[in-house]
């Protein structure tokens, strides 16, 4: 058993901290935010890879608990037609159906769960510094304490800490080329469709939507452009975001218009990030998982179930093999060139130099889910000694 400190508590650490304690670790997680709300406005898909991984960490129950299912796919043109309608993979199984939740919400129920296990859960602990020697790994926080272990998993976002405190992994995101807009509206009423997402192709942006049983719309609007100025006075306001988006949303005869114009005041805009490809991982006693490692712009729409795919991997590495740095390198060959595969893919879609297929296969938590990958994340059966094509 070797004692794991996991800094990050958001979906990738919290998952990980699952996985690692249910392979026999001693698991130590630190949250540098003080309670559960980072990220509380956005909101996210968890598509079937994702929800198998959570069945991994035994985690289904507490995550089925919030959010709601999504059963189907429509796509409209820029004219409002529908092109094709067609249900998700796993609509037939409610461990598997894809599922729409708040960011804040997942995260609080996966560290419900981590507490619930026994598992120690510290908030507020930013990390300002890392030690790694050969006995073990020493986090230094901003509040004067310290935690020891013998390895560190960074999975603190994309703005890693981890990953600018270990000189060795210094890498830094770049710009995927567009902004990402997140709103929820209110008074839609309540359908018989609640389970579809709706993905609309416009004339200069995607947009995507759909409705919650209780009649909220929750939508994203992705639109190319120059990257959100750092500490400008603009985008400050719901106002200042609707005003952005609604004029390119409206050169289209499509509902994305109307459906941003009747939301108030609750929308958020990012930059869609990535990082670039090969970066290091791992050095030492510390390793890198989730955003942390291989954040991807957001046009696939599997951050979140990459994230939970890394946790069963990863506690499969170190229960598998001999020691942490073989484990370390397993994990790597193994996720590597799907996750990376992912980032292509993604950011060639931000871009505008790769197309999402007429089947809405580039759709927000679409991705093939293959035998190889269904081998990879079984709990029961031992990581394969080779790469064997999961994608």
């Amino acid at each position: 058993m070797a004692r794991i400190l996991v800094i990050g508590g958001g979906i990738a650490g919290t998952a990980a901290a699952l996985g690692l304690h249910k392979a026999g670790h001693d698991v130590a997680l630190c949250e540098a935010h003080p309670d559960t709300a980072e990220d509380i406005g956005a909101f996210l898909t968890l598509a079937t890879n994702g929800m198998r991984a959570l069945a991994q960490l035994d985690a289904t129950d507490a995550v089925t608990a919030i959010g709601f299912p999504l059963t189907s796919l429509r796509l409209l043109d820029s004219g409002g037609a529908e092109v094709t309608r067609a249900p998700l993979a796993g609509a037939h199984d409610p461990a598997l159906r894809y599922r729409c939740l708040r960011r804040g919400e997942l995260n609080a129920a996966l560290q419900t769960e981590a507490a619930r296990r026994g598992m120690a859960l510290r908030h507020g602990t930013r990390l300002v510094s890392v030690d790694d020697g050969p006995d073990g790994v020493t986090a230094h926080f901003a509040d004067g304490s310290t935690a020891s272990g013998d390895l560190l998993i960074g999975a603190d976002g994309l703005n890693s800490a981890v990953r600018r405190q270990v000189a060795a992994l210094a890498a830094q995101p770049r710009y995927a080329g567009q902004r990402v807009f997140y709103g929820y509206t209110d008074g839609t009423p309540a359908t018989d469709d609640t389970g579809a997402i709706t993905m609309v192709r416009g004339s200069e942006s995607a947009f995507g939507y759909t409705v919650s049983p209780t009649g909220e719309t929750y939508w994203f609007a992705r639109v190319a452009g120059e990257p959100l100025p750092t500490g400008g006075p603009g985008h400050r306001t719901a106002a200042d975001r609707r005003e952005e988006l609604l004029p390119v949303l409206r050169r289209d005869a499509t509902p994305a218009g109307d459906i941003v114009a009747a939301c108030a005041d609750r929308i958020m805009v990012v930059n869609a990030a990535e990082m670039p490809l090969g970066t290091p991982w791992h050095v030492g006693r510390v390793l890198l998982i989730g955003d942390a490692a291989h954040a991807a712009s957001p046009a696939t729409g599997q951050g979140a179930s990459m994230a939970l795919e890394d946790a069963v991997v990863l506690a499969k590495a170190l229960r598998d093999t001999p020691d942490p740095g073989t484990a370390f390198a397993v994990y790597e060959q193994h996720r590597r060139p799907r996750v990376e595969h992912n980032i292509t893919v993604s950011g060639g879609i931000s871009r505008g130099t790769h197309s999402p297929a007429r089947d809405g296969s580039a759709a927000p938590g679409v991705s093939r889910v293959d035998d190889a990958l269904i081998r990879q994340l079984a709990w029961e059966t031992p990581l394969p000694a080779g790469v064997d094509g999961v994608r």
